[in-house]
Formats: structure tokens, sequence, C-alpha cells
């Protein structure tokens, strides 16, 4: 048991499970906002477009049983609305990793840009070019 709770710790503490819960956390946070924008925002715009006063209100009947508590509807708006919302969360995802993925690429080239120091050398190269340069010498 002591072995499995000090393997949970070590995983538990690691650097990346800590990112990926602030990473949880500021995901949580930016959908409320995405929400909100989308809401109270976007929606209400589309609203007055298209003339519709409640725009999650949208719903089309499907079984009329003769009362309206009893009729059966396919609410459709509430479903465009987090289609909306989805969208709008992607996009943004896909900005961020395609930034960060261009500010890769350009450090990566300044890197290869730098000139590589030119290896070094063996001793078995010192004590051949040692000798090379005593047999000129010696010629």
């Amino acid at each position: 048991m002591k072995k499995f709770m000090k393997e949970f710790k070590e995983f538990a503490l690691k650097g990346n499970v800590m990112d990926l819960a602030v990473g949880m956390m500021i995901g949580a946070a930016f959908g409320k906002i995405v929400s909100s924008l989308v809401n109270d925002v976007l929606m209400p715009l589309i609203a007055a477009i298209f003339k519709i006063k409640d725009f999650t209100g949208m719903k089309a009947l499907l079984v009329d049983n003769g009362a309206e508590e009893l009729n059966v509807y396919l609410s459709y708006g509430n479903f465009i609305q987090n289609i909306v919302d989805f969208i709008i969360v992607a996009l943004c995802i896909f900005l961020m990793v395609r930034s960060i993925n261009k500010l890769r690429t350009m450090t990566e080239k300044k890197e290869e840009e730098k000139p590589a120091e030119p290896p070094a050398k063996s001793d078995e190269l010192k004590a051949l070019e040692e000798i090379v340069a005593i047999l000129k010498k010696e010629q």
C-alpha cells in the first residue's frame, strides 16, 4: 500500500498533472465567457435578424396530444446555440495552436541559423595529426 501511495503522490505532483489542472480551470472559465458571448451577444443579434423572440425556444411539434403539456416537441433552438458555442471555442483553440506553432517554428529557425561548433577532436585524431606533422618534418 505504501508503494501505491508513493507512486500516486509522484504522479499527482508531477508538473504535467498540475499544468493539466490549471488548463482545465482556465478552459472552464473560457467556456463561460464564450457561452456568455453566444447567449448574450450573438444569439440576440441572430434572433433580431430572423425576427425570432427567443432563439432557444425554437421547437417543432412532433405529436399533438390536444393539451400543451402532453404535446411532444423537437427542441432544436438550444442545439443550434450549442453548435455556435462549439464553433467559437474551436476557432479560438485553432487560432491559439496556430500561433504557438508559428512561434515554435520561428525559434527553431533561429536555432538552425546559428553556426554549428566544430566537433571536439578525439585523442586518437590528435595523435594521428601529430604523427602526420612529424612525418612531414622528416621529409
